[in-house]
């Protein structure tokens, strides 16, 4: 029987989890001074998967969540009464520093399903779908995020896909877009227009749909580096019990900020954010060795900037997460994450483009150069997932800094009567 949070102090959980830790897994080489033309130059923002690699590493990863479920240490931070362990979100960071010293199987396929859907089941869900949580921290089922739409991205409340009631079921037909991983994932978290007849921030409501259920059609995406990470969803009446909505009828939008919110202190407050990750001070300076620019004043200035925003980010990252309680809602100013993000990266994308210059934009062979074309060409989609700068700007000016609204929203006129497309 695994302590309470009153009974696990952090040196106790410390002592088992690395216990655990040591018993299940290697720790990782030492770091080795990175050299540049040595080892693998990619750096991509979205990884390039082949199908039956993909699904090897997925079956890796869950096998590895079905390991720490075993010893209870799969949910730390969840209620018990659910299935977690109870303990309190430093116990869980605690956990995730250890662990990132050993050789796990990577882990981005839960990123979704762990930083946005569970947060919202968890505020928003019914009995029937807060069972859904205990497998999916256990790796048994994977979750994704079915809210965009081909004529509502940054515009989210202009979506148009339907639910219709139907007794003790709703029957949902529509399309979804730049949906990461539903290809992999069982379960859904989508939200339809509900009530044509009320504004379009009114008149929505959230679910659980399952991803294998009669009428999902997924088809991949393919972006312009090359890949295929998302996907488009189609819904062809899909049926969906009532005891799988999120909150109450035709109060969808309070449900999407949930995952908003949750999901832009997701990705904000990821390795992109906070640390400078595969784009590592040192590799960039090694580039500029290796090309001869070391000693151009402007860019070492460049450079400085560049490593002084992402260690900024960080911090202001950190100080955020030790702010919110275990199970809060992050609140609107966890944009500022997100959109530093894009900043980073964006800086970052220009910084390699001004040293590389054109070995960038042909394959000339030459290890560390076209490889950052995938980097480059992926930037531009980061400051549009997880919404785009533009709307982050504007839920910063608006709900944080107190500016005034954006003119022009129709939050008044009822949705079927609003011009679309």
């Amino acid at each position: 029987m695994h302590g309470t949070m009153t009974e696990t102090t952090l040196d106790d959980f410390r002592a088992e989890a690395t216990a655990f830790l040591e018993a299940n897994a290697e720790l990782r080489p030492a770091a080795t001074r990175f050299v540049w033309g040595e080892g693998d130059d990619d750096v991509a923002l979205f990884e390039e998967i082949a199908p039956d690699e993909e699904a090897r590493q997925l079956a890796a990863a869950k096998a590895w969540l079905k390991t720490r479920a075993e010893a209870g240490l799969h949910w730390i931070a969840g209620p018990t009464e659910l299935g977690g362990r109870g303990l309190s979100r430093a116990h869980d960071q605690l956990y995730r520093s250890l662990e990132s010293r050993y050789a796990i199987p990577p882990q981005g396929f839960f990123g979704i399903g762990f930083g946005m859907v569970a947060p919202t089941i968890l505020a928003h869900g019914t009995p029937e779908t807060h069972a859904y949580l205990d497998r999916m921290f256990s790796g048994d089922l994977v979750g994704c995020q079915l809210f965009s739409e081909p004529g509502a991205g940054s515009d989210l409340a202009g979506l148009q896909t339907k639910a219709e009631r139907d007794g003790d079921e709703w029957i949902i037909t529509g399309q979804k877009v730049w949906t990461s991983g539903a290809h992999y994932s069982d379960i859904g978290e989508i939200i339809c227009r509900t009530d044509p007849d009320l504004p379009k921030h009114k008149g929505l409501t959230g679910f659980v749909v399952d991803m294998h259920a009669p009428g999902v059609t997924v088809r991949p995406l393919r972006q312009m580096t090359g890949g295929a990470a998302f996907n488009e969803v189609f819904f062809d009446e899909v049926r969906v019990p009532d005891h799988h909505r999120l909150g109450d009828v035709n109060q969808g939008w309070t449900v999407a900020l949930t995952t908003l919110m949750n999901e832009r202190a997701s990705i904000g407050g990821g390795g992109g954010g906070g640390g400078m990750g595969l784009a590592s001070a040192t590799r960039l300076i090694e580039m500029m060795r290796h090309f001869g620019v070391a000693d151009h004043p402007v860019l070492r200035d460049e450079l400085a900037k560049l490593y002084t925003g992402y260690q900024v980010a960080k911090y202001t990252n950190m100080r955020a997460a030790a702010n919110l309680k275990a199970g809060g809602v992050p609140g609107p100013e966890l944009s500022i994450g997100k959109l530093t993000l894009t900043a980073n990266l964006t800086a970052t994308a220009e910084f390699v483009a001004k040293v590389l210059g054109p070995r960038v934009q042909a394959d000339t062979g030459e290890w560390g150069t076209w490889a950052w074309a995938t980097f480059i060409c992926g930037t531009p989609g980061m400051r549009i997932a997880g919404g785009s700068d533009e709307t982050l700007r504007n839920i910063i000016g608006e709900r944080v800094l107190g500016l005034p609204k954006e003119p022009g929203i129709d939050s008044k006129s009822p949705f079927k009567d609003i011009l679309k497309g």
